[in-house]
């Protein structure tokens, strides 16, 4: 089950996951958690599992109706489970977009493959480091077509 954690993130469990997505530097660390208590158009979510949070959401929504991953982590002894995909999915239903989209790294560009997303190379952004653009575009419902 996700639950907003924007109230909860000095707890160190969020601190722990949302490093996993964020470069290893604590001044990146907390530069994103001030974000996300400041920011009211920047959401992040939870996964509970029995009263424990074992993954994270971050995400950005504009009023084009464009979701925008900015963090996703699960507990590495968690992964593979599908609760990544559950997390999006929840993106998906809560948010309500027309488009999702998530820049990510070469470990991370198959996660989002297996799930559906358009994947295309941004090259090497950084020195050494390539970065792809991830996207999924909603099909409309079949009863909006009526």
């Amino acid at each position: 089950m996700l639950v907003d954690v924007k109230d909860r993130l000095d707890q160190r469990q969020i601190y722990e996951l949302l490093e996993l997505s964020v470069f290893p530097d604590p001044d990146s660390i907390v530069k994103v958690l001030n974000e996300y208590k400041g920011n009211p158009r920047l959401h992040i979510q939870g996964y509970e599992d029995n009263g424990e949070i074992i993954g994270v959401i971050g995400y950005e929504t504009d009023e084009d109706r464009v979701a925008t991953i900015r963090h996703i982590a699960v507990d590495p002894d968690e992964r593979g489970k599908g609760y990544g995909r559950g997390m999006v999915l929840h993106l998906l239903s809560a948010a309500d977009p027309e488009r999702i989209e998530a820049e990510t790294d070469e470990d991370g560009v198959n996660f989002y493959r297996s799930i559906g997303f358009a994947v295309h190379s941004l090259g090497e952004k950084y020195p050494g480091t390539e970065r792809f653009r991830c996207m999924y575009v909603v099909e409309p419902d079949e009863e909006e077509d009526d």
